[in-house]
């Protein structure tokens, strides 16, 4: 599967980080970083999640399908910004790619799977070898299944935003699995990222503690059978 790496510029103490900016317009004591690490654990028990724009998360996300990649941009609140692998200049005449568990698990589908991309970088490589065909309109051949690169720069909010829905069990199986490796490299980060990832990274039914999908997957009660 893929590979994400927290970059050096990520916050490495985001709770101390929050209580420090939220301490500035309370009129606090900010030079004290066990004072700052209590008020932003405060202001997260209150609901006060302003401060956890100020938390910053940089990352290279490489190995995933430009599928999910594709989903992964939808959330773009809190003003993330990305760059991704180029078509335009990446020689993709052998591109790596994703493959479902329930094509691998079906050996007539994975051996049409498998013919399929192969057909599809040969093609890539005639086009452009063979015809001379610029890369940028070679690779329009590219399937969304290929992998890809990205680095990527978002904050707190926007990712415990996007934890409520796509660590829901409806949400698409390759972006469960992205963003479960994300939380394990942030805790890894500090103690205070660990923190945060297990108390406040959770899907919206555990946080309503009801189901709003139309097809719930049964683990939460539907708002109307309450």
């Amino acid at each position: 599967m893929g590979k994400i790496t927290i970059l050096e510029e990520t916050t490495k103490y985001p709770l101390t980080l929050m209580g420090k900016r939220a301490g500035v317009c309370w009129g606090a004591d900010v030079t004290d970083d066990d004072k700052n690490y209590k008020r932003g654990l405060d202001c997260l028990t209150s609901g006060h999640g302003r401060v956890m724009e100020y938390v910053n998360v940089e990352m290279v996300i490489d190995g995933y399908s430009a599928r999910v990649i594709r989903e992964w941009y939808t959330h773009i609140g809190g003003a993330p910004t990305r760059l991704q692998a180029s078509t335009r200049y990446i020689n993709y005449h052998d591109f790596s790619y994703i493959t479902p568990d329930k094509i691998a698990a079906n050996p007539k589908a994975m051996e049409r799977y498998g013919k399929m991309m192969q057909e599809i970088c040969d093609a890539c490589s005639y086009l452009e070898e063979e015809c001379q065909i610029p890369r940028e309109d070679a690779a329009l051949l590219l399937p969304l299944g290929m992998t890809t690169k990205i680095v990527d720069k978002r904050n707190l909010r926007n990712l415990v935003d996007m934890s409520r829905q796509r660590m829901c069990t409806r949400a698409y199986w390759e972006y469960r699995r992205m963003f479960a490796d994300l939380c394990g490299e942030l805790c890894k980060v500090s103690v205070e990222w660990e923190y945060i990832v297990k108390h406040y990274f959770k899907p919206k039914c555990e946080v309503s503690g009801f189901c709003t999908e139309k097809k719930s997957c049964g683990r939460k009660p539907k708002a109307e059978n309450l």
